[in-house]
């Protein structure tokens, strides 16, 4: 990151003050980040992201009163919100799937190399996803799991309609950025330049009426159930 940008701008809220301690630790001690507040409950969030405006938000999924989901889920439905990472020790893969699919760019455990939980921080700042093979591994496990056959038919067939409004490039470009690669690897699977990937992945987020590329893997998740 340029040395000359301000910092990022960081909220952490968790229950557990050590783990907050931790982290604001952490994340100080980065030239380029900077902890600006921090907040014990979903409600507590939502009144320091008001006052401190922070460029993203480390976020515990489960919390006394209310839970990180909730607050997530308003805080991404303003104008101009900070970006959500979810915090999680795995106990909770529905609230963290919900919070997937209402904005948040991703989540990391609790127990997190300190290095990547700063990479990750970095990474959305920048507006893109975070997601190891190891989370995206139990996201779509929580997706994908038992269900009511008419839920599962329900919405599989509500992804399909939506997925139909796309071109082929277009749905290709959805189907490899569900597999989890990057641009540049789009790019040469599909034998495409990065700046028609990019055209692309914008109009799928038109399209789609999605808010990052989570919500595009999942969706074509729902559909190929």
């Amino acid at each position: 990151m340029d040395s000359e940008r301000e910092p990022v701008r960081v909220v952490i809220v968790d229950d557990e003050q050590l783990v907050r301690m931790a982290l604001r630790l952490v994340i100080d001690g980065e030239p380029d980040l900077t902890v600006v507040a921090e907040a014990a409950d979903g409600n507590a969030a939502i009144t320091v992201v008001d006052e401190q405006r922070p460029d993203v938000v480390l976020m515990d999924v489960r919390m006394p009163g209310r839970d990180g989901l909730s607050a997530t889920r308003e805080l991404v439905a303003r104008p101009a919100p900070p970006r959500v990472l979810m915090l999680t020790t795995f106990d909770s893969d529905d609230l963290v799937l919900g919070a997937l699919r209402a904005g948040a760019l991703g989540f990391v455990l609790k127990d997190t190399q300190p290095s990547q939980i700063l990479d990750a921080v970095r990474t959305v700042a920048e507006g893109n996803p975070v997601l190891s093979p190891a989370a995206t591994a139990r996201v779509i496990a929580a997706a994908t799991g038992p269900q009511s056959s008419h839920a599962r038919k329900s919405s599989r067939e509500a992804a399909r309609k939506q997925l139909s409004t796309l071109t082929e490039r277009e749905l290709e470009t959805a189907r490899a950025i569900a597999d989890g690669l990057g641009n540049p690897e789009i790019a040469r699977k599909l034998r495409i330049s990065i700046a028609t990937v990019k055209a692309h992945t914008g109009s799928l987020f038109a399209k789609l009426a999605a808010e990052n590329r989570v919500q595009i893997a999942l969706l074509v998740r729902d559909a190929e159930e």
